[in-house]
C-alpha cells in the first residue's frame, strides 16, 4: 500500500460510518434478546418471587406495629409506602397479563 492514497481515510469513513449505526441497531437487538432470555429463566422463579414479596410485605407491617408500639417518627409515609407495595403485588398475583400488556404498550413506544 502507497502512502497518500487515501484507502486508509477511506477505510476509516466506512467504518466510522458502520460505527454510527452500530451504537443503536445492535444493542437494541441485543437488549431485547438479553430481556427474551432473561424472561424465559425467571419464569420458573415467578412464584418464589411472590412469595418472597409477600413475606417482605409482612415483615413490613409488624415492622409498623412495633414502630407503632415504639413512638416511632415517619410512619405514614411508611405505611403509604406499605400499601403501595400491597396494591402493586396484588395487582401483579391477579392481573399478571394485563399489567404485562400495559407495560409493553405504553414503556417500549417510539
Amino acid at each position: 500500500m502507497r502512502t497518500g492514497t487515501g484507502f486508509s481515510a477511506s477505510l476509516a469513513a466506512i467504518l466510522s460510518s458502520l460505527a454510527t449505526m452500530a451504537c443503536c441497531v445492535p444493542l437494541g437487538f441485543a437488549a431485547a434478546i438479553g430481556a427474551a432470555a432473561a424472561s424465559a429463566f425467571l419464569l420458573q422463579f415467578r412464584s418464589w418471587f411472590l412469595v418472597l414479596s409477600i413475606a417482605l410485605i409482612v415483615v413490613g407491617f409488624w415492622q409498623q406495629r412495633r414502630a407503632k408500639q415504639c413512638a416511632v417518627k415517619g410512619r405514614l409515609i411508611g405505611q403509604l409506602l406499605l400499601w403501595t407495595a400491597v396494591a402493586i403485588v396484588l395487582a401483579m398475583i391477579l392481573f399478571p397479563q394485563q399489567i404485562a400488556g400495559f407495560l409493553a404498550d405504553h414503556l417500549y413506544r417510539s
